[in-house]
């Protein structure tokens, strides 16, 4: 495999301020401790914080470095064509509470980036959802018809505002963008200044009940009265989440544009396979930001591929320059399309609450999602636990496990830079060559439930087919639910 352009990781994450709190090297006591520092777990703890509570915020790695800061960030309401499925599947009470809530979470983001000044790239963008064929039209027309319904600004455009041919299109006006990571950051900045305690590089590995809740790390302890887990997928939950979703990832590029106005607004594809694409910023200038159509996370063996066929997309369709970053982001599908947010078993395990399976619409479903959990704490009702309660009904056969994809029988057919999976009766190996060379072994199994993991040949990491965990290429966890890092095992 020749090696892909451009740096390995997300261009919002490249242009953000590092952060710098501490490790968690000793025992606290807080009235909630948050476990993840993404859009979920900061907006909660701002929204606690604000009303005088005491907050801890444990971060496994760096504030706005893990699923937030690699999304395409666009703060709106388009989903997609949904609206039209959740007033069929749901009724249209719930249909419109999921209208409310992201409109809410979008109005919310832009009331916090104002009062607090967080500097975040934040600009006013339409969003368009468009088909490239005919027979699409009746698909664009009803889903106006459900938004307008719902109280959502739609109109429907015989063509999207685009340098190729596109047919019928939704567009969405006054929505908006930003950099995710200087987000938030900005808001880790309000959180610790209003007296919230922030913890990076403190990864949760133990969780226990007595009177109150304990989590644990390497070097130190939470005890709190409640606990979020705001982890993408959950590592802990008194009720499984990992099998009613399905862990699903994108390739994302970002490429160097010249002519900003070229690309006026945040568009999506709807015909497979999908393409999402909007414009950003460095520290330089403009940005065209794409992401490919989805899959499962640890079933491709070549996942390479995927950014080759995005780059060709983008050059045959767009005007782009240089290709400056690309990573890969992962996130959580539901059955109903709906994240499941809120306390799962408030009998059985009283105090404790999770968010996740965004659907790949995390930043107001997020944002609500945070707003929404800090209510439930201070003992406010919310408006959306119907909706978004995760202890609802899910299908017994949603979830997927998949097998790895990079089984070998001899690690001498590894080239520099490449991993495979070496079997060995009943031993698994993570085996993989750095540039160097020099060969390197790992237990193969995930540290989650033992699933065989598949080697991500673009970025490098090992990557679980069953629940969707990622390690490192020398085994350190990147996203859960896995908790250990895979063993170092001899050659």
């Amino acid at each position: 495999m020749l090696p892909l352009p451009g740096k390995v990781g997300s261009c919002w994450l490249a242009t953000a301020p590092r952060t710098a709190y501490s490790a968690l090297e000793q025992s606290v006591k807080a009235e909630t401790v948050i476990v993840g520092g993404g859009i979920v777990g900061l907006t909660a703890a701002l929204q606690l914080s604000q009303k005088g509570r005491q907050v801890v915020v444990l971060e496994a790695r760096r504030v706005g470095g893990q699923v937030t800061g690699g999304s395409t960030a666009k703060i709106t309401t388009q989903h997609a064509l949904i609206y039209r499925h959740l007033i069929d599947t749901k009724g249209p009470d719930l249909a419109r509470c999921y209208a409310q809530a992201n409109s809410y979470g979008a109005r919310q983001i832009e009331d916090w980036i104002k009062e607090f000044g967080i500097a975040c790239d934040f600009e006013r963008r339409s969003a368009y959802a468009y088909a490239s064929s005919e027979d699409r039209s009746d698909a664009i027309a009803t889903e106006r018809e459900a938004a307008l319904s719902l109280g959502l600004e739609a109109e429907m455009l015989e063509r999207a505002p685009l340098p190729f041919e596109t047919s019928a299109t939704l567009h969405f006006p006054g929505q908006a963008q930003f950099n995710p990571s200087r987000y938030l950051v900005g808001l880790a900045g309000v959180v610790s200044a209003l007296g919230g305690r922030i913890f990076e590089q403190s990864r949760a590995i133990e969780f226990d009940e007595k009177r109150r809740w304990r989590v644990a790390t390497d070097r130190g302890s939470v005890d709190a009265d409640n606990i979020v887990i705001a982890t993408n997928m959950t590592v802990k939950s008194p009720i499984g989440m990992t099998n009613r979703t399905q862990p699903r990832s994108h390739v994302a590029m970002a490429f160097r544009l010249d002519d900003a106005s070229a690309i006026d607004g945040m568009f999506l594809g709807i015909d497979e396979p999908t393409r999402s694409f909007r414009t950003g910023r460095d520290a330089y200038r403009s940005l065209l930001v794409a992401l490919g159509p989805k899959f499962d996370t640890g079933h491709d063996g070549d996942v390479a591929s995927r950014f080759v066929h995005l780059d060709n997309w983008v050059r045959d369709n767009l005007p782009a320059g240089p290709l400056l970053w690309r990573w890969c982001n992962e996130d959580f599908d539901t059955p109903d399309r709906v994240p499941y947010v809120g306390a799962p078993d408030p009998d059985d395990a009283p105090g404790f609450y999770v968010a996740t399976g965004f659907n790949a619409w995390g930043i107001t479903n997020g944002t609500a999602a945070g707003v929404m959990i800090a209510d439930l704490i201070i003992g406010e009702a919310s408006q959306w636990q119907a909706l978004y309660d995760p202890a609802r009904p899910c299908p017994n056969n949603f979830h997927k496990d998949g097998d790895s994809q990079s089984i070998i029988d001899d690690v001498d057919t590894l080239l520099p830079g490449e991993g495979s999976v070496l079997v060995r009766k009943e031993l698994k190996l993570a085996v993989r060559r750095d540039d160097a060379g020099n060969l390197h072994a790992l237990s193969a199994e995930c540290t989650h439930k033992g699933c065989t993991v598949t080697w991500n040949n673009a970025d490098r990491t090992w990557d679980c087919p069953c629940h969707g965990s990622i390690f490192a290429a020398d085994g350190e966890v990147l996203h859960g639910p896995a908790k250990q890092p895979l063993n170092p095992q001899p050659l």
